[in-house]
């Protein structure tokens, strides 16, 4: 009884927000987490109230179902862009920002740590400077969509920074698969080269496999219905399916197997909508009954947030360090990359903005990262980046997109039509001389 009236708090609670959210021109995924915080333990939970918000960050944990859920939907909602005639117009272009953007971060954070670590040796280990470094690639994907659903966000650099931020999650978990071994080889001084390249490859791998053959299987069984709402059931019976499955791990001759929730339900998604041909049709209606499952995504993980790490002024200069060199590597990686790839000049100036949102996966890696010795200060770190990140990431998006001419200006959006900016030509290299200018 008590969870469904959790629940429905938090539902009430976050769309009440998003009301006041809506007068101070910020996005609704900034008002799901402020509703979080203020439901957490740390504010109206203080209270003890029964059913009325989270007594203690365990109670909030009891709902990590719910979390779970809402990111295979989002991946799932995310691999709808990786369509054939994208991947066309801009899908290398994709890879190289999204690949380039994650290991500039990543070094970038690493010297910035490792150089807090000569400085003051007793308070960051270099192994845990580099797993930090690692971490730091990881973008919140579901922060991001969600800007781009609520504002009808459109164009060239809207294509390109969904695609960045899939392929970004890939990176991400081969990265710190990595800087994760290699940390606890200094630790240990053991080498281990299954943990540090073998085991993050086999883990990517066997993510695209299961995310296709699901994916195939999905198409194969919605033929046999014609009916829209048996054909939505199906599909999402199918998203959780995938979900329960990718969180199985086994271990094979000292081998770890296990699966990336994100890649499967990604992959599953860009399968499904390029060999169905009424996929469109049936991802909007998949999108309008996620709607409240996402709300309970951002307000869970606003009340997850640990206020208690905000009175450890060693983890307040680390994590200060960590957010300044990550936003820097983002923007700068990003910035390269693009004019690497020849991307015009709005979307170089802006794309990075768009990358600096922190969640779900880098939470994920933080939890791994306690093995460390001083793993409890990673976590606090991330956790630190994550509450800061969460409340202002998304505003800094909605800046951007709006910047890029990719959003309406405020007010001219509805929820029911889609979004039509100025009128213009859309593409991702430098502008071209239409046929009669002058030279």
């Amino acid at each position: 009884m008590l969870i469904l009236i959790q629940i429905s708090i938090c539902l009430i609670g976050g769309l009440m927000m998003s009301r006041i959210a809506k007068l101070l021109n910020l996005p609704a995924v900034t008002a799901y987490l402020v509703a979080g915080l203020l439901l957490g333990p740390f504010c109206i939970g203080a209270f003890g109230l029964p059913g009325v918000g989270f007594n203690t960050l365990e109670e909030v944990g009891t709902l990590d179902l719910i979390s779970q859920a809402a990111l295979g939907f989002i991946a799932f909602t995310i691999g709808n862009e990786f369509r054939v005639e994208q991947l066309k117009q801009m899908g290398a272009k994709a890879i190289i920002i999204g690949i380039l953007q994650a290991v500039v971060t990543t070094a970038v954070v690493d010297v910035a740590l490792i150089a807090l670590h000569f400085i003051k040796p007793d308070l960051i280990s270099i192994a845990s400077a580099i797993t930090l470094g690692a971490i730091a690639s990881a973008t919140a994907p579901a922060a991001t969509l969600m800007v781009v659903r609520q504002y009808k966000a459109d164009g060239p650099m809207t294509k390109l920074l969904l695609l960045v931020v899939a392929i970004d999650d890939a990176v991400g978990l081969v990265l710190f698969s990595a800087s994760f071994g290699i940390a606890r080889v200094l630790e240990s001084g053991q080498v281990s080269l299954i943990t540090v390249i073998l085991e993050p490859i086999i883990e990517v791998v066997l993510s695209i496999l299961l995310g296709s053959l699901v994916g195939l299987c999905l198409f194969g069984i919605e033929k046999f219905f014609h009916s829209r709402s048996k054909r939505l059931s199906i599909s999402i019976a199918f998203v959780f399916l995938t979900i329960g499955i990718s969180m199985a791990e086994f271990e094979i001759g000292g081998i770890h197997f296990g699966f990336s929730l994100l890649l499967v339900c990604m992959m599953c998604g860009t399968l499904f909508c390029n060999v169905c041909d009424f996929s469109e049709e049936l991802m909007g209606r998949i999108d309008g009954w996620t709607a409240p499952l996402f709300v309970l995504f951002f307000v869970l993980s606003g009340a997850e947030l640990d206020l208690k790490i905000l009175s450890n002024p060693l983890v307040l200069l680390i994590g200060i360090v960590y957010i300044i060199s990550r936003s820097l590597g983002k923007y700068f990686g990003a910035f390269s990359s693009c004019a690497m790839t020849k991307c015009s000049k709005t979307i170089r100036n802006n794309l990075g903005i768009t990358l600096l949102p922190q969640a779900g996966v880098a939470l994920g890696m933080a939890l791994t990262a306690q093995q460390l010795s001083d793993g409890h200060t990673v976590r606090n770190v991330v956790l630190f980046s994550v509450l800061v990140y969460e409340l202002i990431g998304p505003a800094l998006t909605k800046r951007a997109l709006i910047s890029a001419g990719e959003i309406s200006p405020e007010g001219k959006t509805s929820a029911r039509t889609p979004n039509n900016p100025v009128k213009k030509i859309f593409h991702i290299g430098e502008p071209k001389a239409e046929s009669g200018d002058k030279k």
